[in-house]
């Protein structure tokens, strides 16, 4: 590859980039305000501009497959006819995707009765005879064939894992062969699935690569079958006319009629910048939006150059402040910068009519609060100096109760004086009977409680409320704020930028502050009546009235409260971890020949694959470098000690840097404590997750990781903590569900479920089950749960597809309520569009109904899990509630202080554990009442986390 050449050909695959970019949303897809699924669109575009961005190509095509047959169906009439219907996601996609290429004025190619491949594979050999150097933009490995000296496949990201750009030296060690065209005998002799080629059977990659060495081509081979011994000469003999035929369909042609390369029609152009603001509006592009009409669009400079098509337009003017503090109506020709054309609502601050005042003295605060108590629901906000409500400073408050009309309440700087402002309005914030409206209100509540002023009375958070609607969407107030109000708030940034130079609230004059903090609590009511009407439609106003409201104080409880971390513990634990990589790195080197970088990818490829010549068979990055990543390095670990080596100090550094080293840093130094935030709205199954630090994620499963959960501890040596957790509570829930008499009288006879599980599945006595059955028992016991099939068993197992489909099998066999079960969920969810939870949680499921196979799988296995793992949520959620409203009741100074995954910690004073641990475990097995299996929970006490866990 030339980094110099000017004459840059890229072109691409587009159905296959359009399909991939589809499925690479599959989890969690991209849906927007009109609920069509825009992941295709953008992960296109995204993948398009990347590439522009990053690869300065002078000229570009994409080419589409044609929408009928092409001249392999004359050749083999079941060409890709195992190829499921096109989702119906992808065929919205498309139209769209063409109509952003309009706008980037990409040429588009479709030709009658050839495919894509065909097409580029023409126009690359006939670009390279032309001093060009040309990139096949595709997933597709078939294009390995065409690959050439001026002629590479480039493979876009895909999660993150970098780009690939594979040469012929690449093609080669891919696929074991002596030349890139070799590819196409590969495939005559393996098939291909996908495209329904079949090949010749029995023969697989290893065989073919095999003989294909041997002889150089499938007509050599095919030609010296008694040079073959065994079944293999009887294979290949019977499916020679097969084994031609595929490698007839595998052939990629590059004399396509009529196609033939013009410098000029592929030599990139300006783009339409009014199509692409319509076509991205429409889709409700926001980020990629911003980054390729934010660029300045100038003509080239030259021929053959890009000129200032990718050049960074200068910094968009920041929204003026206001001058005066008093009342404003927003008028055409305001003060403040208008959105840019391709925002996605109409409306904003400077052409909207609002009444924004700022509060400042004695008797304005006065009148204000007069006023509030007048009201049964206001919505307010707190402005801080930063994100952490545990250890930001208050730099004011924002009152609404009237669409447009918003009030701000500056405190000052000095923590006496801020107090003292804040004090005034305790009293109306305690109201029991005012019901208050936020977004993310447990953030405002946590301030709010530190300044003196705990909120109380009913709970009203547009955030949590939008979550329960849309759980697998974002909740974001300017992301709400478009799609139900059409209307974009001001942006942060034009108050206190970004990056480096970013500046505090705090940092920000009073008067520029006002109109933003006004906005955001008049904009938070108006969502609030937006959202509550939906609430009520969609029958969720219980679960939010009964789970998800109440839970708001008892989270907010559960992070001040905090939890004390052993800092010397984890700096001498730091020491230990060190020593044990410095020895790693000592033995690894003396392995290598010589020191190196072991954090660089780069000189780990060097030295593996370079000097050691441990055999590499994966792809290089865009870069030319070896890949390095943990998938490869574990197919060598096996046989090469230092792979190992290397791996665990990986595994051991990023323990040192993520927690050990990590977790004193997020030490409160006002209160000596580690508060995480525990989030309601991120997870789409209802489970609670937890960030700075994620406790989810702490390791337990190597004594190293375990052992970071020695440095949580009690507040001193008159306090433990108490763990009580959950024992197998989704195997419970759905035998309960289920109502399986298997599964139902296993728990209430109070036998270990794996093992009756193994005696029912593998035929033998309880008491003869063998450990080795009873792990292969839990495997399959989840595996189940959570909707995996055959293939996954098969590797999670370690056995063949046939004994895993056997093991499957006989499952359903000696579970057929739970078989019932399954298929019930995902019948109601065909039939309701959505999977609920016992308790009312609502889980839609758009793509339930899919044609494509693969799509409706993913959505029938959360059909399936949905009614469990959210059940499991809502049950531990219900807990906590009434745990903290019982050690409130009680007067006990047991405190909650962590909760993750299926267990519940406390800080208790020693002379407390006798009356609290009843209490805990009743209400955590009473959660939800009257079920058929019984619910057990296991508590354990220790002077550490890992000791009590």
């Amino acid at each position: 590859m030339s980094d110099t050449n000017d004459k840059k050909l890229f072109l691409l695959d587009g159905h296959a980039l359009v399909y991939r970019a589809h499925f690479a949303f599959i989890n969690r897809p991209m849906i927007n305000g009109k609920g069509v699924n825009t992941s295709a669109m953008f992960g296109f575009t995204r993948t398009l501009w990347d590439l522009m961005k990053n690869q300065n190509p002078t000229h570009l095509a994409v080419v589409f497959d044609p929408s009928g047959p092409t001249f392999r169906n004359e050749i083999a009439s079941d060409y890709k006819a195992n190829r499921e219907e096109t989702p119906d996601d992808i065929v919205v996609a498309f139209p769209y995707v063409h109509q952003i290429l309009q706008g980037f004025n990409i040429p588009i190619i479709i030709i009658d009765n050839y495919e894509a491949d065909d097409v580029i594979g023409t126009l690359a050999k006939q670009a390279a005879r032309e001093g060009f150097e040309v990139y096949m933009v595709t997933p597709d490995k078939d294009y390995g064939q065409l690959v050439e000296e001026d002629i590479y496949m480039y493979k876009p990201s895909r999660m993150g894992n970098g780009i690939d750009i594979l040469g012929v030296e690449e093609i080669k060690a891919k696929w074991g062969i002596e030349h890139p065209e070799q590819v196409i005998d590969m495939l005559g002799l393996i098939g291909d699935k996908v495209d329904n080629i079949p090949g010749v059977p029995g023969i697989g990659p290893k065989t073919a690569e095999k003989f294909i060495k041997q002889f150089g081509s499938m007509e050599v081979l095919l030609d010296s079958t008694d040079e073959i011994k065994g079944k293999n000469q009887e294979r290949l003999r019977e499916f020679r006319e097969q084994a031609l035929q595929s490698k007839k369909l595998a052939t990629i042609i590059t004399d396509v009629p009529g196609v033939t390369f013009h410098e000029e029609a592929y030599r990139i152009e300006n783009f339409d910048r009014e199509h692409l603001t319509d076509i991205f509006r429409e889709l409700e592009f926001r980020s990629i939006a911003n980054d390729i009409l934010g660029v300045k669009d100038e003509p080239a400079s030259k021929a053959g150059a890009q000129g200032n098509l990718f050049a960074p337009s200068a910094d968009p003017a920041p929204a003026a402040a206001p001058t005066s503090a008093g009342s404003r109506a927003a008028k055409k020709g305001s003060r403040y910068a208008k959105p840019a054309a391709h925002a996605l609502a109409d409306n904003h601050i400077g052409n909207t009519e609002q009444v924004y005042k700022k509060i400042e003295t004695p008797e304005e605060r006065a009148a204000l609060i007069a006023e509030l108590k007048q009201q049964k629901l206001y919505a307010f906000d707190t402005e801080t100096t930063s994100v952490d409500a545990t250890s930001a400073e208050l730099v004011g408050l924002s009152f609404s109760w009237k669409e447009g009309e918003a009030y701000y309440v500056p405190v000052p700087a000095d923590r006496p004086g801020a107090e003292a402002i804040v004090a005034e309005f305790a009293e109306l914030l305690a109201d029991e009977n005012t019901e208050k409206v936020g977004q993310n209100i447990k953030y405002d509540l946590t301030m709010l409680e530190r300044y003196g002023a705990p909120v109380k009375g009913k709970l009203l958070d547009t955030m949590v409320m939008h979550y329960l609607l849309h759980p697998d969407k974002r909740h974001k107030m300017d992301l709400l704020s478009e799609e139900y109000l059409n209307y974009k708030p001001v942006p942060i940034e034009t108050l206190i930028g970004k990056g480096k130079k970013q500046l505090t609230m705090r940092d920000v004059s009073v008067d520029k502050v006002v109109d933003y903090a006004c906005e955001d609590a008049d904009i938070t009511l108006r969502l609030y009546k937006a959202l509550w009407p939906e609430l009520e439609e969609e029958g969720l106003v219980e679960l939010y009235e009964t789970i998800e409201a109440p839970l708001i104080p008892v989270l907010k409880n559960i992070e001040l409260n905090g939890v004390k971390l052993n800092v010397p513990f984890l700096e001498e634990y730091s020491k230990t971890l060190s020593g044990e990589i410095q020895g790693l790195q000592n033995e690894i080197y003396d392995e290598a020949g010589s020191p190196f970088n072991i954090g660089s990818p780069k000189q780990i490829g060097e030295i593996l694959f370079g000097r050691m010549e441990l055999p590499y068979k994966g792809k290089k990055t865009a870069t030319g470098q070896f890949k390095t990543d943990e998938a490869t390095l574990l197919d060598l670990a096996g046989e090469a000690p230092i792979v190992q080596k290397i791996l665990r100090y990986r595994s051991l550094t990023k323990l040192l840097s993520t927690y050990v080293d990590a977790l004193p840093l997020l030490v409160n130094k006002e209160t000596d404590r580690v508060h995480s935030s525990f989030n309601q709205t991120v997870a789409a199954t209802g489970r609670l997750s937890s960030s700075n630090p994620n406790l989810q994620n702490i390791p337990m499963r190597t004594p190293q990781g375990a052992e970071i959960r020695k440095a949580f501890v009690p507040t001193d040596e008159n306090h433990t903590l108490i763990a009580s957790d959950y024992s197998q509570i989704e195997l419970r829930l759905v035998a309960a569900l289920s109502g399986d008499k298997g599964m139902v009288d296993a728990f209430q006879e109070g036998r270990d479920i794996h093992t009756a599980t193994a005696a029912l599945v593998f035929d033998v006595p309880f008491e003869e089950v063998t450990r080795h059955q009873r792990n292969q028992a839990k495997t399959i016991n989840f595996a189940i749960l959570y909707g995996a099939g055959a293939t996954r068993l098969m590797q999670q197992l370690e056995i063949t597809r046939k004994e895993a489909s056997e093991l499957i099998k006989n499952y359903y066999e000696r579970f057929p309520g739970l078989k019932q079960f399954m298929a019930t969920s995902v019948e109601t969810a065909r039939e309701e569009g959505y999977a609920m939870t016992l308790l009312g949680r609502k889980r839609g499921l758009r793509d339930i109904n899919s044609k494509s196979g693969l799509t409706r799988s993913i959505a029938e296995r959360m059909a399936m899990n949905t009614p469990i793992q959210g059940t499991a949520a809502d049950m531990i959620k219900v807990a906590m509630i009434r745990i903290d409203k019982a050690l409130k009741e009680g007067a006990f100074k047991t405190k909650m202080i962590m909760q993750v995954h299926d267990e519940l910690v406390f800080d208790a004073p020693k002379d407390e554990v006798d009356r609290v641990v009843p209490i805990i475990e009743q209400l955590m097995r009473e959660a939800i009442p009257d079920l058929s299996v019984p619910i057990v929970v296991e508590t354990d006490m220790g002077d550490n986390w890992l000791e009590a866990h």
